[in-house]
């Protein structure tokens, strides 16, 4: 039997490394869109690659963009793919503020692109739209499948056009086409600027001497943090359905920024008030002030369920970081340094 072949934008992020990890051991053929760069930017899947000229190679890397369409149309009909995974954005929620055009054209009308690639084909493809729990913004928790949108930034406002255009070609063109309305989901391989991956960082740099102060913004901000690789399975999972439609993905937990500074500094005996300090530069034009997702129908049909607790998941990126750091996790942290991941 032919394996099935899976194409999946921004592979090389923290769920497109992930999720190549979890379809390959499925057995599945993957090819990832990346963007050039004159600076490597696969670090997330070097353990993956497999030079394309050994017979067994199932993981193929191809340059293309969401901004350009030829490539997208070129490689998706050259690829012939099962499915299509959209992770591919600019990220950023602070970022997007600063590039706004930008965010708009590769989060909103990437994804447009994308779809309308899709509808070209001649072969049955299903598709999964990376959604976001900030399409929320200010409306009131926990948020549901059926919450309207409040988006409070350019990413968000990109993301609820991606999400309603994704719905409209569903409708339209009959297209197996589903939401993945995912709320914050961290790990080891999370970008350095976000704050999560930003305190654990910053907790090794300071052991090591290399700085003594950690600068964040909002500490008052309250978010449903969860733990990727389980999230990149809820998104196989949706489109394994014979339905398609539209899901959130949380713990439905929250905690605010000042909880994981307090966990995270507490784990190596710090005190975190002699070391973070405020900048309001770090603060939203227009924030979002608390994001907790309702992720029943998830448990319902797709029998998905987060595992990995908010505490657990703090440490696995701490242990990580300062094994990244040269810190052995084992003299360090006050608990039993949790296994890498």
């Amino acid at each position: 039997m032919t394996a099935r072949r899976a194409m999946i934008t921004g592979i090389t992020g923290q769920d497109g490394s992930y999720l190549a990890e979890l379809l390959l051991d499925k057995g599945y053929e993957v090819h990832g869109l990346i963007r050039r760069s004159s600076s490597f930017s696969t670090g997330r899947i070097d353990h993956l690659y497999q030079d394309p000229h050994e017979s067994d190679t199932r993981l193929f890397l191809h340059y293309a963009d969401l901004t350009d369409p030829s490539s997208l149309f070129s490689h998706l009909h050259q690829v012939r793919p099962d499915e299509v995974y959209n992770l591919g954005a600019q990220s950023h929620v602070k970022v997007s503020f600063e590039v706004p055009e930008f965010t708009a054209d590769s989060v909103g009308m990437g994804t447009l692109r994308l779809l309308e690639a899709i509808r070209t084909a001649s072969w049955p493809i299903r598709y999964y739209q990376a959604g976001s729990s900030e399409m929320y913004g200010s409306a009131p928790s926990p948020q549901s499948e059926s919450t309207p949108f409040h988006p409070r930034s350019p990413y968000a406002i990109a993301k609820v056009f991606a999400h309603w255009m994704t719905i409209q070609y569903r409708d339209a063109y009959g297209m197996h086409a589903s939401n993945g309305i995912l709320f914050n989901h961290e790990s080891p391989r999370r970008g350095g600027t976000f704050v999560t991956r930003k305190v654990t960082r910053g907790i090794a740099a300071i052991l090591k001497g290399e700085q003594e102060h950690l600068y964040l913004g909002n500490l008052d901000a309250k978010r449903d943090w969860g733990y990727a690789p389980e999230y990149v399975e809820a998104m196989w999972r949706m489109l394994q359905q014979e339905q398609p439609d539209d899901y959130v993905i949380a713990t439905g937990e929250t905690h605010t920024v000042r909880e994981l500074v307090e966990v995270a500094f507490a784990l190596v005996g710090l005190d975190w008030n002699e070391h973070v300090r405020i900048d309001e530069r770090y603060y939203r034009p227009t924030e979002v002030d608390a994001l907790c997702g309702d992720a029943s129908k998830a448990a319902q049909v797709l029998g998905w369920h987060s595992v990995v607790t908010f505490d657990r998941l703090v440490r696995l990126m701490l242990d990580a970081d300062l094994r990244e750091a040269d810190l052995d996790p084992a003299n360090v942290m006050r608990e039993p340094a949790a296994a890498s991941t």
